[in-house]
């Protein structure tokens, strides 16, 4: 994971589709590359589902069918493959449910479901707040809060720490609840508190971790339960605990549990002498818990300023939901104005990746002809783009007079933010360096500047802003930068005659630019990793048949 100080978060500003409205007390799970995101309350509990596609950038409201649940706040939700469950939560002011549905997103298809109740004691009371995990093939359910009164206008809170499994059924279906016999101290009852189940790669069994919570006041204590053994205890940790907070977030990712945001007491509220804390605000503090270790680090700080809004603003409420090694974070409360008496919610979406991607695979020669030649590679999961650098092997006087006679270049960039639009990109001209190597450049619509030292942005760190100097050699270089895949790769465009290199012709979904050039070197964005080359017309034919010999090679950068 990077330093605290080169976390770099992006905020997606560009999408299409009908975008949710603001809300806190959603939930949201991952379908492979979709957040599926229900429920929620603002002005009124929301009862849509909405899907965001993280490829394409787009929003959409899937026509679901059958049982449909209301809407609802502060919920259970879950995804066991394609198959989501909702347990619980609020559907009205002052009313709880205790409500069990299932969705086959396949299909877009609601059931209510009725699991059969424990065989001693009663199942789970309505509430709101609580915990719902998933692990193979049970739901844990932990805490929440109650409603003790009978009148949903007078509401008489009741913090719950009663703990329930859930069994499904395979594909379909549940088959019902029961109360497990557990060992040691149970946690204090809470309510918007989290809880991950974390197992250790061949080793260990798995073990849910309950953090942090609401009852009377915030908490930030830590708890762990053995789902094999069923015994409760409470870790020692190393490190700086985050400070006490409910309506948090908590994401596991690979052995890191990462906690963002929620509502901390105020500052220089002397949390000893406050159980009741009145006052609270939203934080954007970011930290994670090595599940392997128990140690805690801080990411972004309590107290750390974003004067440029280069991070989430505070809020509480909100949904996080991890994609491979991506962490998506959505809407939330920022706020709460008294004398307004409403709240104040975020409608933004961002992301964090918090891994660096492997390397790239190498490069693969799928075919190869007189005047053409077709190569590939693997793509990686949330690469957004690739540098690939191709150079011809050509003599001194040769890339001499070439690059001598080359004009000025124009260029054109497309946004993949911005289906359909293009705007302006320098191409370089240049006799570089007789080396081949790829940079990982996830920033969608990378400008390369049109001067000799030619770099490539990225929006993953500070760590990985490689640069690839472009100094004089003895052959001319073809250099692509090549975008994620957003569409089917159906579309050639023609991106320029280099009437001392070649024509590149290449796939790009939906779109079609072309730019006269003439140079041994040009920049090509295109969305998959999948480069053709045609009808090449060499200057010196000769050393055509070698350029291909020597084709590419894929390098990260240390």
């Amino acid at each position: 994971m990077a330093a605290p100080s080169l976390l770099n978060w992006r905020r997606v500003s560009s999408f299409t589709g009908p975008v949710p409205r603001a809300r806190h007390g959603h939930r949201a799970v991952a379908i492979r590359e979709l957040m599926i995101i229900f429920g929620g309350g603002n002005e009124g509990i929301a009862d849509e589902l909405h899907v965001y596609n993280t490829v394409t950038n787009q929003w959409f409201l899937p026509a679901v069918r059958g049982d449909i649940p209301p809407g609802c706040a502060a919920h259970g939700f879950v995804c066991d493959g394609t198959r989501i469950l909702v347990f619980g939560g609020m559907v009205e002011y002052g009313r709880y449910s205790n409500e069990l549905y299932e969705l086959q997103a396949s299909r877009w298809l609601w059931k209510k479901v009725k699991p059969h109740p424990p065989s001693s004691g009663l199942p789970p009371c309505p509430r709101l707040g609580h915990s719902f995990s998933l692990y193979g093939n049970k739901c844990y359910l932990f805490g929440g809060l109650a409603n003790e009164s009978e009148d949903s206008n007078n509401n008489v809170p009741r913090y719950l720490n009663d703990f329930y499994e859930l069994e499904l059924q395979h594909g379909s279906g549940v088959v019902g609840w029961s109360i497990p016999v557990t060992k040691g101290i149970v946690p204090s009852p809470r309510e918007s508190h989290t809880a991950v189940i974390y197992c250790k790669k061949d080793s260990g069994s798995p073990k849910m971790y309950v953090f942090g919570g609401m009852c009377g006041a915030r908490l930030d204590d830590l708890w762990q339960l053995d789902l094999e053994t069923m015994s409760w205890s409470k870790p020692e940790t190393k490190g700086t605990v985050p400070l006490p907070r409910s309506l948090h977030t908590a994401s596991v990712i690979g052995n890191k549990m990462y906690i963002f945001g929620g509502w901390v007491p105020h500052k220089g509220e002397n949390i000893e002498t406050s159980p009741h804390d009145c006052e609270w605000r939203c934080t954007s503090s970011f930290s994670y818990l090595n599940l392997d270790t128990a140690e805690w680090t801080t990411l972004v700080s309590d107290s750390q300023e974003d004067k440029k809004n280069s991070r989430p603003r505070p809020r509480a409420g909100h949904c996080a939901v991890a994609i491979g090694t991506r962490l998506y974070f959505w809407s939330g409360r920022d706020g709460y104005k008294k004398a307004l008496n409403s709240q104040v919610c975020c409608k933004d979406l961002w992301y964090l990746d918090t891994e660096k991607p492997p390397a790239p695979s190498q490069v693969q020669l799928i075919k190869a002809t007189t005047n053409s030649f077709h190569v590939k590679w693997d793509e990686v999961p949330t690469v957004e783009g690739y540098l690939l650098q191709l150079n011809t092997d050509l003599p001194h006087q040769t890339a001499s007079s070439d690059s001598s006679l080359a004009p000025n270049l124009q260029g054109v960039r497309m946004d993949p933010h911005r289906p359909g639009s293009n705007s302006t990109v320098p191409n370089s001209i240049s006799d570089t360096t007789n080396s081949a190597k790829t940079e990982h450049t996830p920033m969608k619509g990378t400008s390369v500047k049109n001067r000799p030292d030619l770099k490539a942005s990225t929006d993953f760190n500070a760590a990985l802003h490689p640069s690839m100097a472009t100094n004089t050699s003895n052959h001319n270089s073809c250099v692509v930068d090549m975008l994620r895949k957003n569409e089917g790769p159906h579309t050639s465009a023609n991106i320029g005659v280099l009437s001392s290199c070649l024509d590149l012709r290449t796939v790009i979904p939906e779109t079609s630019v072309s730019s006269s050039v003439s140079s041994a070197q040009t920049m090509l964005m295109i969305h998959v990793p999948c480069l053709q080359l045609r009808s090449a017309v060499w200057k010196h034919r000769p050393q055509r048949c070698h350029f291909l010999k020597r084709l590419l090679q894929i390098q990260w950068p240390q």
